[in-house]
């Protein structure tokens, strides 16, 4: 689309970890292209999904949360989250209503202030259905009260309460000029990590503790067949060797288990058959490996 009249541009979703930015941006583009799951720092890198409204092409950058960083990974996806919002034509930020004012949002819009106004931000309040009507206009206040926001929108990510009104605002504050993307793409993204991502929400979802944190999946190989469909080869690396017998469960039941939910997710989001074959392989230092890094979309520079 090249009309003069167009719009175009970037919109960072930035807030503390869980507050609903990746459920807010599959609903705004309409098709799940980022991760959600019930624990907190699912998303590790930037992660775009692309939205049409009107005359303007909306490209949302799904951050990583905003936290403090104790380990390598940790720093370099609080790098890539203000990375993404340091680049972006907007930014909007994510408060879960019934958290409130936390000691992390108060750190966020603190580093906000730094930006010095050079870009829009608005304030998301999401999660509206969990407090009374009272309780979300005493909280915009006080984030009011504490940050120059342009915009204040209440919504419900999961529900789609309010989603349409900020959709709505988002394309008309756009700069003007061409689409950045095609106009049937909603995702800027490798479908080898893609396969990736699926694969780990599947054993984010199914796993406990601690051991989610401590592994990644990498797309080793991506071979297409004759018949249309495409075969898939991933390693799930572990950093210790008791998390592999955990990840493989007994008799190989919970690796099984991930692979056929991830397969099935696989083929819905590209329509079309899919073989999906998963390792797990012990890699007790993946975390200090700049190639795993360079896999997930993240800076290795920027855990020093």
């Amino acid at each position: 689309m090249t009309d003069t009249n167009t719009r175009a541009g970037f919109v960072a979703l930035i807030g503390e970890p869980n507050a609903g930015k990746s459920t807010l941006l599959n609903r705004m583009v309409g098709a799940k292209v980022s991760i959600v799951t019930h624990k907190v720092q699912t998303t590790r890198a930037r992660i775009r999904g692309i939205a049409i409204e009107g005359g303007s092409q909306i490209v949302f950058v799904d951050t990583p949360g905003i936290f403090r960083p104790r380990r390598r990974l940790d720093r370099s996806m609080v790098a890539a989250a203000w990375g993404g919002a340091s680049d972006a034509d907007v930014i909007l930020l994510l408060v879960e209503a019934h958290r409130g004012m936390t000691e992390g949002v108060e750190a966020i819009i603190a580093s906000l202030r730094e930006l010095g106004g050079k870009t829009r931000v608005a304030l998301i309040i999401n999660k509206i259905d969990r407090v009374k009507s009272e309780a979300l206009l005493a909280l915009s206040q006080k984030l009011n009260e504490a940050f120059t926001f342009e915009q204040t929108f209440m919504i419900s990510a999961e529900k789609g309460y309010g989603c349409d009104d900020l959709r709505e605002w988002l394309s008309g504050a756009l700069p003007e000029g061409p689409w950045l993307y095609p106009e049937d793409q909603i995702a800027d993204l490798p479908m080898r990590m893609i396969a990736a991502e699926i694969t780990r929400e599947k054993l984010t979802l199914r796993l406990h503790e601690e051991i989610p944190y401590q592994l990644t999946v990498e797309t080793e190989a991506w071979e297409e067949r004759k018949d249309g469909s495409a075969r898939v080869d991933q390693v799930v690396y572990v950093s210790r060797s008791g998390h592999k017998g955990i990840v493989l469960g007994k008799g190989g039941e919970t690796i099984k288990a991930v692979g056929q939910a991830a397969r099935a997710e696989l083929e819905e989001f590209m329509g079309r058959r899919i073989h999906l074959f998963l390792q797990v392989r012990l890699r007790e230092n993946w975390q200090d490996e700049a190639e795993r890094y360079n896999e997930m979309g993240l800076d290795f520079r920027d855990g020093n």
